[in-house]
C-alpha cells in the first residue's frame, strides 16, 4: 500500500488556506482529515495514491459544500405546478417583498399601535379572510393539518367525530386521518360506505358521545362510478338539527372558480362557509398561492376557543408568513390574483403561449446541435387539488443519443440552477406549464451545458 505518498494534514491545510483566510483553523483541519481518510480508504481497496493537487482540489470542494446551502431555487419542468417536493406554490413578488421587509426590521406583530399597548397577531389577517370568504372570524397556524389537528383537540378530544367511510384518507407524507383523529383523542365513527355514504348515515351515528361531524374533500384522488355523498348544505342541516359543529376540511382550497379554466370545480372556501359549514380548513401554499400556513375560518365562537387553546401558541405562525400571507390576500381582495399570483399565471397561460415557447425554445438547442423538439403534452395542478385532472400544455422533448433518459435526467437536476424535468418514453420533457417565462434563457443555458 502506498500511504506514504500521501501527504501530511499540515501539508494540506497550508495549501489550502491562503484561499480561505476566514475560516478557522479546525474547519480546514477536519476537511483535510477527511480527505485523507477517503484517500487512504481508496488506497486500500486497490486503487492508486491520488496527486497531491487532487487532494487539494477535494479539500476546496469539501469546504464549498460546506457552504453552499442545501435548500437551492431550481426551474420545475415537471409541469406539476403545486409540487409538494419542489416547494408548492412560488410566492409573488409582493409577498416576498413584504416578507423581506417584515423580516429586517421590528415590526407591530402583537403591539396595537393606537393603544401603544399589547396587541394580537391575529389582527393583520382576520378581517381580510373574513372579507374573502364571508366568514365571521379565521385564525392561521403553520399548516392545514396543525389546523385540522388544533379543530380536533380543541373541540372533539374524548368524543365522537362522525366521517365518511370514503373519506377516511391518507394524503402525502403519510397523513392519515384516523392517524389525526387518534392523537386529537377524537374518536372516529366511519359511516356509509367507502363509495356511497348518505345523510341517513350520519343522523343514524349521532349520539350524546358526538362532539362534530366532519367532512374530508378527496384531494389526492378521486372515486368514479357508483357513487355518492351528500352535498355540504346537507350535512350543514343536520349538523345544527343536533346543535353540532360541521367541519369542512378543504386541503388545498381555492378563492377563484378553475372552471373558468376549462377544469373540473375545486372547492371553493366562500361557497363552504355559505353553505354552513361552522370552521373551514384550507392551505395558504397551495391554490391560495401564498407562504405555508393552515388556515381556519367560521364561527366567532368556535375560532374563539380555538384561539384560547394551549396548542394554538404552538402552531401560531411568525411575523414574515403574516405579512406574506396578508399582500397575498390583498391580490384577492383587488382582484389582481390572477396577474400577480404566480399559481394563477401558470395555470391560466394560454396553451397557444406555451407552445410559441417551446419552439422558441427547442429552435434555440437545434441551433447548436441539440436534437430537441417542442411537442403538446399534460401538466397537472398538483398539491391534492383537482386529482386526476392534467392541463393542456407544451414543452421540449431531448432524446439522449449516448446515455440513457435517466442519466440525462440526472445531470440535469445536478445542474446549477438545478432543472426537475419528466422522462416519458426514455426521453426527456422539459414541460413548460410550470415554467415561468422569466425562466427561458436560463432553461437553454443550462441544457445547452448539460448536453456538452
Amino acid at each position: 500500500m502506498s500511504f506514504r505518498s500521501l501527504p501530511s494534514v499540515d501539508t494540506l491545510i497550508r495549501a489550502v488556506q491562503p484561499d480561505w483566510p476566514e475560516l478557522p483553523h479546525d474547519l480546514i483541519r477536519d476537511a483535510a482529515r477527511v480527505v485523507l481518510a477517503e484517500a487512504r480508504a481508496a488506497i486500500s481497496a486497490g486503487h492508486s495514491p491520488p496527486e497531491v493537487s487532487a487532494l487539494i482540489a477535494a479539500v476546496h470542494t469539501r469546504l464549498k459544500a460546506s457552504f453552499t446551502p442545501s435548500l437551492r431555487p431550481l426551474i420545475n419542468a415537471t409541469g406539476v405546478i403545486i409540487q409538494t417536493n419542489l416547494g408548492r406554490a412560488p410566492l409573488s413578488e409582493a409577498a416576498r417583498a413584504a416578507m423581506q421587509a417584515i423580516g429586517v426590521s421590528y415590526s407591530n406583530l402583537e403591539y396595537d399601535l393606537a393603544q401603544g399597548e399589547r396587541g394580537s397577531r391575529h389582527v393583520h389577517l382576520e378581517s381580510l379572510l373574513t372579507q374573502l370568504t364571508g366568514a365571521e372570524s379565521a385564525l392561521v397556524v403553520n399548516n392545514n393539518a396543525a389546523a385540522v389537528y388544533l379543530v380536533l383537540i380543541a373541540l372533539a378530544a374524548g368524543r365522537e367525530v362522525i366521517v365518511s367511510r370514503g373519506q377516511a384518507v391518507e394524503i402525502g407524507g403519510g397523513f392519515r386521518i384516523p392517524d389525526v383523529l387518534r392523537a386529537s383523542g377524537a374518536v372516529l365513527v366511519e359511516v356509509g360506505t367507502t363509495n356511497r355514504t348518505y345523510t341517513r348515515d350520519y343522523v343514524a351515528a349521532i349520539s350524546e358521545r358526538t362532539a362534530l361531524i366532519l367532512r374530508v374533500h378527496a384531494s389526492n384522488f378521486r372515486l368514479i362510478g357508483f357513487v355518492h355523498e351528500p352535498p355540504l348544505a346537507e350535512l350543514a342541516t343536520v349538523a345544527h338539527q343536533y346543535g353540532l359543529p360541521l367541519l369542512d376540511d378543504l386541503g388545498s382550497g381555492t378563492l377563484i372558480d378553475t372552471r373558468q379554466f376549462g377544469l373540473p370545480p375545486e372547492p371553493m372556501v366562500q361557497e363552504s362557509v355559505a353553505a354552513g359549514a361552522d370552521l373551514v380548513t384550507f392551505s395558504g401554499d397551495k391554490l391560495l398561492g401564498g407562504p405555508q400556513a393552515g388556515i381556519i375560518v367560521g364561527r366567532r365562537d368556535l375560532i374563539g376557543q380555538l384561539r384560547r387553546h394551549p396548542l394554538a401558541r404552538a402552531l401560531r405562525v411568525d411575523k414574515s408568513t403574516i405579512a406574506g400571507l396578508a399582500v397575498t390576500l390583498h391580490s384577492y381582495l383587488r382582484g389582481t390574483a390572477l396577474q400577480e399570483i404566480p399559481v394563477w399565471k401558470l395555470i391560466s397561460t394560454p396553451l397557444i403561449d406555451l407552445q410559441a415557447r417551446a419552439q422558441a425554445i427547442a429552435t434555440a438547442l437545434n441551433a447548436v446541435g441539440i436534437p430537441a423538439r417542442a411537442t403538446d403534452c399534460a401538466g397537472a395542478i398538483g398539491g391534492g387539488s383537482l386529482p386526476g385532472v392534467t392541463q393542456p400544455s407544451a414543452g421540449v422533448l431531448l432524446t439522449p443519443a449516448t446515455e440513457n433518459a435517466t442519466a440525462l435526467a440526472r445531470r440535469l437536476r445536478m445542474a446549477d440552477p438545478p432543472v426537475v424535468a419528466r422522462i416519458v418514453d426514455e426521453q426527456v420533457l422539459c414541460d413548460l406549464r410550470s415554467v415561468f417565462p422569466t425562466e427561458d434563457a436560463v432553461l437553454i443555458k443550462v441544457l445547452r451545458e448539460v448536453w456538452r
